[in-house]
């Protein structure tokens, strides 16, 4: 067990809310490891077509065994990979809400089950996006599943370009950015909109993320690049990005692969740091922080999306 020194804590309130301005408490590790490791890396592009779960399953698992028969150890796939990303279309009033359950799963589904499946059989750990189904809510969510069929962690979007409303239970927003625990080390989640966020990175990191994985669909330009850059010199991780239209991979502080098909594999390798130390009580107050902000900035977002949809209507 790391020994890490304990300090007082104490409670404040900020803007109505709770903080707990704790400093960092003992975290147990099973094993700390002091030394880098190389990881061989496949980012897969591909256009998942909308409401065809089935389709796009087989295609991810066609990618997923060309990215092993490239010597990927860990190959990342894009946002919306299974279910083909339907909410811009639901948003619009072109499609209705109640479609998306034809595609949201579990991750106790026959769907993920198949890709558990397909992680032993490769021994190459496995991630990807998917909508997620919890109860009566839908998420836009992250799957890391093992070399060995486990799940290891899972990810939910936590912020949205097109804002957010409290009655989107087809896309809800997710609540915490944590790291967990993968053969390779401790593994952060981006989802798309969420690379362009620097805190949503440094929480993830302060949760010690070694490495940093960004399914997404969305901005494939250089600007693109710049951002997910920076978010990698930022924290000093490598980051691996699997977009619609770029695959980027980043090391050392620099892009050592990039790609801008649609569709295709972009091989590199990272190196994973030694373990990072955490630290739980800034995470935690960064995280208030952040959640304050966002609850402002969803709202804007919302509205400004309405008064285009609305504009567009107008102009039909």
């Amino acid at each position: 067990m790391r020994k890490v020194l304990l300090v007082v804590a104490f409670v404040s309130v900020f803007n109505g809310c709770i903080v707990c301005l704790a400093a960092d408490e003992p975290v147990a590790d099973e094993e700390v490891r002091t030394r880098p490791i190389k990881v061989r890396v496949a980012a897969i592009s591909y256009v998942p077509v909308k409401f065809d779960l089935s389709g796009n399953a087989d295609r991810l698992e066609r990618a997923f065994r060309e990215a092993k028969a490239g010597r990927a150890q860990l190959a990342v796939g894009p946002e919306g990979a299974l279910d083909g990303y339907v909410i811009n279309g639901i948003l619009a009033g072109d499609v209705p809400e109640k479609r998306i359950s034809e595609v949201a799963i579990s991750t106790s589904h026959a769907t993920m089950e198949r890709f558990q499946s397909l992680a032993r059989e490769l021994e190459m750990c496995l991630v990807f996006g998917f909508a997620e189904q919890i109860g009566e809510d839908i998420f836009n969510c992250a799957v890391f599943i093992d070399d060995k069929g486990e799940i290891r962690g899972k990810q939910h979007k936590m912020q949205f370009a097109e804002g957010y409303h409290p009655s989107w239970w087809f896309n809800r927003l997710g609540q915490h950015s944590r790291a967990f625990d993968t053969p390779f080390g401790r593994c952060g989640v981006l989802i798309c909109n969420d690379r362009w966020n620097p805190r949503i990175a440094r929480l993830l990191v302060m949760d010690g993320a070694q490495f940093i994985l960004i399914p997404a669909w969305g901005t494939a330009t250089k600007v693109n690049d710049k951002a997910v850059l920076g978010r990698a010199k930022e924290n000093g991780v490598p980051i691996v990005e699997a977009n619609v239209g770029v695959t980027l991979i980043i090391d050392d502080g620099r892009i050592v692969a990039v790609d801008r098909k649609e569709e295709g594999i972009t091989f590199g390798t990272i190196t994973i740091p030694p373990d990072i130390k955490r630290m739980p009580g800034r995470r935690d107050k960064l995280e208030q922080e952040f959640l304050l902000w966002r609850q402002v900035e969803m709202q804007k977002r919302y509205h400004i999306l309405m008064k285009r949809i609305q504009r567009e209507n107008n102009e039909e």
